[in-house]
């Protein structure tokens, strides 16, 4: 099974950094990594060209130009570009852990997705990590037990085991923890819900609504859950102002029966502005 990695980048090229040196670790010439940039500053870029990190695989920068928060669109680039069979995407803030690619090759299965959870870091964790002080990949299990009782992170998820599929498939459509952030689904049923939608405008949901679809199609949900964990970086939070207006159209789908994106894949138009470069 040959796997797309698309990495969802915005300005913050110092955690993008951190996300793929921890890629480059796992990743073989049997998979690929596609940077799904929603229209990062020059020097972002130029200092994403200069210090990305050496993989054995091939490695896609996408671009296209800033026209405010259009991570769907960005998302729907990248995946039209993507060789595997099966992709998994991340955001750019959000470190795999050290068997994250290997958990999430033992984990697919054909007629499910994986929706994956996140370790929440603080501040002073986190700018460690982005100065090259720390490396999240090789600490023991009594670094993290610490860091759990400082309040330096919010889980100890990661340091545990599950069988690849006990509990994990669930039979019907479930909101809580749906996480774009840390997603794995096949690419042809990717294809078949028209990929993520871009008509949500602004933050928040269009994760949701991408797996409700998915739902629809008869997909289910696996828990990723105790083994494909990823270290979200601590952010700012953004700004929420569409999010009651981005969930009340996915509860308004809850009962549907739609499936395609409303605008996704199928109505994808590049142009002269969207810039491709292969990194490796």
């Amino acid at each position: 099974m040959k796997i797309s990695f698309i990495v969802l980048t915005y300005n913050r090229t110092d955690a993008l950094l951190a996300v793929l040196r921890s890629l480059a670790r796992q990743c073989n010439d049997g998979h690929q990594v596609i940077i799904a940039d929603d229209g990062s500053r020059q020097d972002q870029v130029q200092m994403l060209f200069d210090l990305c990190p050496v993989f054995n695989c091939p490695v896609l920068h996408v671009w296209h130009p800033d026209s405010g928060f259009t991570i769907s669109r960005a998302r729907n680039l990248a995946a039209s570009h993507a060789t595997g069979e099966y992709l998994v995407f991340l955001d750019g803030d959000c470190i795999p852990n050290r068997a994250f690619v290997a958990q999430h090759e033992r984990i697919a299965q054909p007629g499910c997705f994986v929706n994956g959870s996140r370790v929440l870091l603080n501040h002073q964790l986190t700018s460690s990590v982005l100065d090259n002080a720390l490396d999240l990949l090789i600490q023991p299990a009594n670094f993290w037990l610490r860091a759990r009782l400082r309040g330096d992170s919010n889980k100890l998820v990661h340091l545990l085991g599950w069988p690849k599929n006990l509990f994990r498939v669930k039979k019907r459509f479930l909101w809580r923890g749906i996480r774009g952030c840390n997603l794995g689904v096949w690419k042809r049923d990717f294809i078949n819900v028209n990929g993520f939608d871009e008509s949500f405008e602004g933050w928040g949901h269009e994760d949701a609504d991408f797996v409700l679809r998915l739902s629809h199609l008869g997909i289910r949900r696996k828990n990723g859950f105790l083994a494909t964990e990823v270290f979200h970086l601590w952010h700012p939070e953004s700004k929420r102002d569409s999010e009651s207006v981005n969930k009340n159209r996915v509860m308004a789908r809850l009962n549907s029966h739609l499936i395609l994106a409303e605008k996704g894949l199928r109505e994808l138009k590049t142009s002269t502005f969207i810039k491709f470069t292969q990194l490796h």
